[in-house]
């Protein structure tokens, strides 16, 4: 049986805004943009490119008839080389830092947590040298 993990769909209101962000925020690329239908609901999509060969795709995706979606049903995870750098983008991008980086030697992580511009939670991480 062969299985991969694909693909995330981040549900949202503002489909250019959020795609601007991520771009500003993370290099992303954008690789497509779908309009189709899913159950007869019309749909509009960005997706990117992964980040590397077998990475999953990102996708930012509107339903066209739906009042804004939640913020709070997913944490999206990015791992950096500068976390500090990276919160620092999302800010001058419109989103918010919501706790600071912080060292998590326990954890060998050094770790953010920010917004985007509809207040998705994004948890940073970049992973600290080991003690030398």
């Amino acid at each position: 049986m062969y299985n991969q993990f694909g693909f995330t769909k981040l549900l949202v209101w503002d489909l250019e805004a959020t795609a601007a962000f991520y771009k500003a925020v993370s290099g992303m690329e954008e690789l497509a943009r779908v309009d189709d239908e899913i159950a007869g609901r019309k749909i509009q999509e960005i997706l990117f490119k992964p980040s590397h060969e077998g990475a999953a795709t990102f996708v930012l995706l509107k339903f066209v008839d739906a009042p804004r979606p939640s913020k709070d049903e997913v944490i999206l995870g990015f791992i950096t080389d500068d976390v500090d750098a990276f919160a620092r983008r999302a800010v001058a991008a419109g989103g918010t830092e919501v706790q600071a980086a912080r060292d998590m030697p326990a954890h060998g992580v050094r770790v953010a947590f920010v917004t985007d511009v509809e207040g998705h939670l994004i948890e940073v991480v970049q992973m600290l040298q080991p003690a030398g």
